[in-house]
């Protein structure tokens, strides 16, 4: 799959729910409404179009949400397209905000995965509280452990909030170097209408990497993933940070990605509203509409978003990253 643009798309996130058990400030209102289950995706449909995409040269997916692991039969989900590894696929992976990784690392390893995201924004119990809108840091430090005993490679994913948590960036590196997991920290998305006003919580992550090169030596990494994360390697540690600027410094050109949210409909970027909706064609048995629908996604794929925060400035699209697919 070549999008007008000549980039090659072998990455997907496919998200398997919209739904979530916490409420992170920054991702969605407190009384969230989320979609019908009549409108959701089967397992057996997930599947299905994973296989498609497989055969269409997707080498990695990405299974989201919301939050993946309060899908019933993820566990399932991820034995069937896991099988795939080896087989066109060279990585089923998964992000999770860890609350439930206790109950399925074991089980996610088994199934074929070797590495996870799991999104972490505070070591402070009642902070991560305040962010997650209720949120128990316990269950998700208990699930890290889970993981790293089930032989799954973690990497941390940390928003980086002005005010709230910019005092425990340094303690992140330190203790993510301590672990052996990789560390991502994300600026602010403008993604669907929240109470609060972003602009207060945006941190712009050029300044966040000047302090921390006051204490870290952080050299640039020859990684390229075609994602939007730009690498460095932390000297010493054996560990790399990632640092994914949608705001500051944009990281369309090398986009190798595709969305797909819970009820089918595939977006060509994350900032914009362009589509094609795969379940009905998925349904109708179609091969041939599904093919013929990912080339027209294809072609009008956005050469890159158009992120804007400030006071005054409306959200980049209404749905909610939980609805995009994580």
């Amino acid at each position: 799959m070549i999008d007008s643009f000549g980039r090659r798309i072998t990455y997907v996130r496919m998200s398997v729910t919209d739904r979530c058990d916490l409420r992170c400030r920054y991702c969605m209102p407190q009384n969230m409404k989320f979609l019908p289950r009549r409108e959701v995706m089967t397992l057996e449909e997930i599947a299905r179009l994973a296989e498609l995409f497989v055969g269409r040269g997707v080498r990695r997916i990405r299974l989201t949400g919301g939050e993946p692991l309060v899908r019933r039969g993820i566990v399932e989900l991820a034995e069937a397209i896991g099988s795939k590894v080896g087989s066109g696929l060279d990585e089923l992976t998964l992000t999770t905000n860890g609350t439930l990784l206790e109950r399925f690392a074991s089980s996610l390893h088994a199934a074929g995965m070797r590495r996870i995201n799991v999104s972490v924004d505070s070591f402070c119990p009642d902070r991560f509280a305040h962010i997650t809108r209720g949120g128990d840091l316990s269950a998700v430090l208990r699930g890290l452990e889970a993981a790293r005993n089930a032989g799954l490679a973690i990497k941390i994913n940390m928003v980086a909030l002005a005010g709230i948590n910019e005092d425990e960036i340094g303690e992140m590196v330190r203790w993510c170097a301590g672990q052996g997991h990789d560390l991502t920290l994300i600026e602010t998305m403008p993604l669907g209408s929240i109470e609060e006003d972003r602009t207060d919580r945006y941190l712009p992550l050029d300044q966040v990497r000047r302090l921390l090169a006051r204490e870290f030596e952080l050299l640039p990494s020859v990684i390229r993933t075609g994602g939007p994360a730009r690498y460095f390697d932390l000297a010493g540690s054996g560990i790399r940070i990632g640092f994914i600027t949608p705001l500051t410094d944009n990281f369309c050109d090398g986009c190798n990605r595709i969305r797909v949210s819970a009820t089918g409909t595939v977006y060509g970027c994350l900032g914009h509203e362009q589509n094609v909706d795969l379940r009905d064609a998925l349904r109708s048995g179609g091969r041939e509409e599904v093919d013929s629908l990912l080339d027209r996604l294809l072609a009008g794929k956005p050469r890159r978003h158009d992120f804007v925060i400030g006071p005054s400035a409306a959200p980049a699209v209404d749905r909610h990253m939980s609805v995009t697919g994580g």
